[in-house]
């Protein structure tokens, strides 16, 4: 059974950081990207970024400036340090497992994480 396990979320004031991780497991991961998603109130899920085995990335524009991810292919993690935080960055973030950094079908998702930016 494949299980994603978030860590990491929290409160913390614009300006600030946090890092989030996420430990996979239940199959191996070595032929699929891993990454980040997040799903702000009363707006749809959408990509943070993603990572391949070999380290190619895939963000969104308007983070990749901010934020970081990376992985660790022997431990099945994936790790996304998100400096600047800004109040609109709050939402739950999802680890997620899919086949390609271009793909926009995720095969397997974590259970989220909170993150909220406020002072």
């Amino acid at each position: 059974q494949v299980q994603l396990v978030e860590s990491g979320g929290g409160l913390v004031q614009p300006g600030g950081s946090l890092r989030l991780s996420c430990a996979a497991s239940g199959r191996s991961f070595s032929s699929y990207a891993m990454g980040w998603y997040r799903q702000a109130p009363g707006k749809q899920r959408e990509l943070v970024a993603v990572i391949s085995r070999g380290g190619n990335t895939n963000y969104a524009s308007s983070m990749k400036d901010r934020f970081t991810i990376s992985r660790d292919n022997a431990k099945n993690t994936v790790d996304l340090q998100m400096n600047s935080l800004k109040p609109e960055d709050t939402a739950v973030y999802y680890c997620a497992v899919q086949r390609l950094i271009i793909d926009t079908i995720v095969d397997y998702w974590g259970q989220g994480t909170q993150v909220t930016v406020s002072s």
